[in-house]
């Protein structure tokens, strides 16, 4: 078999696979994949986001799905590819309710990985391309009604005389790209946004603000950055987009909304949201409520003793804007991941004195080493190669979480060595750094806890040279009435804290929302059960209680940076999108 091609391996091995699908032949199935393989399903067998690892999880999966399920058609798409002894091919197929599409790792002929994700329901298909509205009818109607009319009357009308079927708690990036999808898919939906404007929950943060990931990794769903958009994109700008975009795909916006409550019936199998929108207050009767407020919940706001005595000012860096009325006074930022470096910097910027506590070791990353090592597939010359955005999220998506570590630990090997220099003089400065604890870097500290690191486009180069001083190897013992003590004996003078400590699980927000009972129920979201700090176990395979069902019946969890924000939005809505349809979706 090795002396075939690529597509030709690929070809045979998933000519078996079909057949033995088709035949019902479960262990089978299992004979072609090897001892130590992965099947990560997005939908289409398991209505699930979920990782089975190893043969027999596979085997226990396809007992339980595939009579319902009703594989067929599968095909190879494109040529494949080989890279060493492993075949990569992209395929595609259909079940009785849906077509999926792809990606298939071979070694020795043999299945290591699969992907299997949905691409579309059908009968249910988005309207685009082909299948995109006329806009007009060409005739003469003297009851016409123009689109403008229509829109009006749309958004006049839902949450009052007609229910949305669903609401998203949450108007910034996760809940448009959620809402865009979900009005493609005709899923009446409202989104509520307790700022004045979409976008404002970018506005609104400190001034220097700037994406640290890059502009092919942040597109939003359908409409794409322009050509001539910033590689980084500062956040004033991203608000003006978020605007712009809520507005041209004809979301239903409601902002200046806050929801104070919502509660399920589960005999009616509806939500009651209670809002106050505006000066008005508004129940809304959603059959599915969706909590996107980003991938965190409530600020975890720092606890300090001798708060009482301390004659400046304390606060959460969610609640960080400007750093001009610190000029000339002793700043302490308290943490040194991502949002602390920002901060500090902010207020270096503004003219303070500034010392970043360090309460823990940090991973660090220049950006244009991760540009250069780790952003590979998202990148002008992956589109000139013919990787589009949308590529780039399949691949990304293939790789079961479990493999990660092993490929990320070799990716930061190369990142230490190749800035090695710069590492020493941070380490000189009196920065802690690390790599995790199993030494895979940033990547896998995002998925793990969402903390603990920062893409340097700045901040470390003004701790080198000494500009922001760093306090770290000791604890905070108590505030005076203008110093911070440490357990160490030292003293360091302090105006002003901003406690750059990171935010509760987003479930907390559930326990503000619904009640502390179904919020424990579900869980923390977030982390994969990897047993490292920060991440107890048991391994979940998965991300905990993101985009997929959750242990409180109809109620979701959307969240993540852009990039995971715009793929996954499209598997949540084709969840809500069947259940409005009456599709049968048990979950496994």
């Amino acid at each position: 078999m090795l002396d075939r091609s690529p597509t030709q391996q690929a070809a045979i091995w998933l000519h078996s696979f079909s057949e033995a699908l088709e035949s019902g032949n479960v262990a089978a199935v299992s004979a072609l994949f090897l001892e130590e393989c992965y099947w990560r399903d997005l939908l289409t067998f398991t209505w699930n986001i979920k990782t089975m690892e190893g043969r027999s999880a596979i085997e226990a999966m396809l007992s339980a799905t595939l009579a319902r399920t009703k594989p067929s058609d599968w095909q190879i798409a494109g040529e494949a590819t080989r890279d060493g002894d492993t075949v990569e091919a992209w395929f595609t197929f259909e079940t009785a309710v849906a077509r999926g599409e792809g990606i298939l790792r071979l070694t020795d002929g043999r299945c290591r990985t699969i992907l299997t994700a949905m691409r579309e329901l059908k009968g249910h298909e988005e309207k685009r391309g082909r299948r995109r509205a006329l806009g007009v009818r060409h005739e003469a109607d003297p009851n016409r009604e123009t689109w403008l009319e229509a829109r009006r009357r749309e958004e006049a009308s839902l949450g009052y005389s007609k229910q949305p079927y669903c609401v998203i708690i949450g108007g910034g990036q996760g809940g448009i790209a959620l809402g865009a999808r979900l009005k493609q898919l005709g899923v009446p939906t409202i989104i509520l946004e307790k700022n004045a404007r979409a976008g404002d929950s970018w506005r609104k943060r400190y001034r220097s603000l700037v994406l640290h990931d890059p502009v092919w990794y942040d597109h939003m769903p359908y409409i794409p950055f322009p050509d001539n958009w910033p590689v980084f994109t500062p956040k004033d700008k991203m608000g003006d987009w978020l605007e712009m975009y809520a507005k041209v795909m004809e979301l239903n916006y409601w902002p200046s909304s806050r929801c104070r409550r919502a509660s399920y019936d589960s005999e009616r199998k509806e939500w009651t949201v209670e809002v106050d929108r505006g000066d008005e207050s508004v129940v809304l009767k959603p059959r599915h409520l969706v909590f996107a407020t980003g991938a965190y919940g409530p600020p975890r706001e720092i606890e300090l003793a001798g708060t009482e005595d301390f004659a400046g000012e304390i606060l959460h860096s969610s609640r960080y804007s400007d750093g001009t009325r610190f000029k000339g006074k002793n700043c302490v930022v308290v943490g040194a991941a991502s949002s602390a470096h920002d901060v500090a910097v902010d207020l270096w910027e503004s003219g303070a004195k500034v010392t970043m506590v360090q309460r823990s070791p940090t991973t660090v990353v220049q950006s244009g080493t991760l540009m250069e090592l780790a952003f590979d597939i998202y990148s002008e010359a992956a589109i000139e190669r013919g990787i589009t955005t949308e590529i780039a999220d399949m691949k990304v998506a293939s790789m079961p979480f479990a493999l990660l570590p092993e490929t990320q630990k070799p990716l930061y090997d190369r990142i230490r060595a190749r800035d090695a220099d710069f590492y020493e003089k941070l380490a000189q400065a009196g920065f802690a750094l690390d790599f995790g604890p199993d030494e895979t870097g940033l990547m896998m500290k995002a998925y793990r806890t969402g903390s603990g690191y920062y893409i340097n486009v700045g901040a470390s180069d003004l701790i080198i040279k000494g500009e922001i001083a760093v306090k770290s190897g000791t604890e905070i013992e108590r505030l005076t009435r203008n110093t911070i003590k440490f357990r160490d004996g030292s003293e360091i003078p302090a105006d002003a804290v901003i406690a750059c400590t990171g935010y509760h699980s987003m479930h907390e927000t559930v326990a503000e929302i619904v009640s502390r009972e179904v919020a424990d129920r579900v869980g923390p979201c977030w982390g994969l059960g990897s047993g490292t700090p920060g991440d107890p176990g048991p391994w979940q395979g998965e991300l905990r209680n993101m985009w997929k069902p959750t242990a409180q019946e109809a109620l979701w969890f959307h969240g993540g940076n852009l990039a995971l924000s715009r793929f996954y939005s499209k598997f949540v809505a084709l969840q809500l999108k069947a259940r409005m349809e009456g599709i049968e979706t048990p979950v496994y």
